[in-house]
């Protein structure tokens, strides 16, 4: 059951992104960007830094809050949702819980006000094996030199910070990984290419180089050699964050389906009176519902502060699979018109994909449960 205050967030969610959101998505996937205008109106109404303390300029919400304004953002445009989930965590969570109140100050309040964060962690030859990183960070008299690679980093053409993990002693392994935090206009650091995807055209992933990339020894998150766990921390809201959106996708999808299975006449009525299609579509509802059911358990044994870390990947294994399955048999509702942009069930069915490939794929998920359960 719901609090006063959270089926609050969740209309609030709900009226921003289908007023705001929805009736332009093709314009901005068309566009490959996400208006300022709407980074600006997210901020206004506390999507960024959902989670995190007022001191900080957040709004203060618990996970739950923070998941159900996920899934309607995502029911609005899917690119959108990207963008606020990993600003919100990882980013704005490893500042706020690892950062000093000096690094909160200057680097975690501009984010709750329209700054948007990035999290480099991944590289070209280190994605599901994070402990692979190449990137490296030198000592200097000033602080430390970074030089490296990163691949498929949301939102870094638009942002403001980042977020980002370096090899600080290459002989302690992952124990030599430290985090760092950086603007995105200091010299050496660059974007050296936007990716061209298969959905979430609106939300840019980046291929990013550091040439000697000089940060000062106070853009240190918390102590050296402590990077690896830091990323790690963040395991749980990360997932609870794709599971949501996953789950907000497939929801859109869904009810898109069903208005035009009710609209839809064919044989005498509306293909709704068909049992094929009725089957179809209560088949899609209940997984539907077992998905968010998952992601609103795990939301709220974090704001318990009971550890969710299995239930976290359970819901966004299941939800990222019910997603593919609900956003495809939404086409099959619509047959042919579903398979045209006009209807917009296809853009949802690219956009869902790589929730089953960020934030750790299906088999990393399966591979952690495994490991919970043992």
């Amino acid at each position: 059951m719901l609090t006063e205050e959270q089926i609050m967030i969740r209309d609030m969610a709900r009226d921003f992104a289908q007023s705001r959101l929805a009736p332009s998505a093709s314009a901005r996937e068309k566009a490959g960007a996400i208006e300022p205008e709407i980074v600006g109106e997210l901020a206004e109404l506390g999507f960024l830094g959902m989670t995190v303390n007022e001191r900080w300029g957040g709004a203060g919400s618990d996970y739950t809050s923070y998941a159900l304004a996920l899934i309607e953002l995502a029911a609005g445009d899917g690119s959108v949702s990207t963008l606020v989930s990993v600003h919100n965590a990882p980013v704005c969570t490893v500042l706020e819980r690892f950062g000093t109140d000096e690094q909160r100050e200057r680097w975690l309040t501009p984010l709750t006000k329209g700054a948007v964060g990035s999290f480099a962690l991944t590289e070209p030859q280190a994605g599901s094996d994070a402990a692979a990183l190449k990137t490296k960070a030198q000592r200097t008299n000033a602080g430390w030199k970074i030089n490296g690679s990163k691949q498929f980093i949301s939102s870094a053409r638009i942002g403001q910070t980042t977020v980002l993990f370096a090899v600080t002693d290459p002989e302690k392994a992952k124990k030599g990984i430290s985090c760092f935090v950086t603007a995105n206009d200091a010299p050496g650091y660059d974007v050296v290419r936007v990716e061209q995807k298969l959905g979430q055209k609106a939300s840019d992933s980046c291929a990013l180089a550091f040439s000697d990339l000089e940060v000062a020894q106070d853009q240190l998150i918390g102590e050296e050699g402590q990077g690896y766990m830091i990323a790690l921390s963040s395991l749980e809201a990360g997932r609870i964050g794709i599971a949501a959106q996953a789950t907000g996708l497939a929801q859109a999808a869904y009810e898109r389906a069903l208005a035009y299975a009710k609209e839809r006449t064919a044989f005498g009525g509306p293909i709704f009176d068909l049992q094929a299609v009725q089957f179809r579509l209560a088949e899609m509802a209940t997984r539907l519902e077992a998905a968010r059911q998952l992601v609103l358990n795990a939301a709220s044994m974090k704001d318990a502060g009971t550890p969710c870390l299995k239930e976290a990947c359970m819901a966004k294994l299941f939800a990222a699979e019910t997603a593919e399955y609900v956003t495809s048999e939404a086409i099959q509702v619509l047959g042919g018109y579903g398979y045209l942009a006009d209807y917009e069930v296809e853009r949802m069915y690219r956009d869902q994909k790589v929730c089953r490939i960020y934030e750790g794929t299906d088999d990393i998920q399966k591979l952690i449960i495994a490991r919970q359960i043992a």
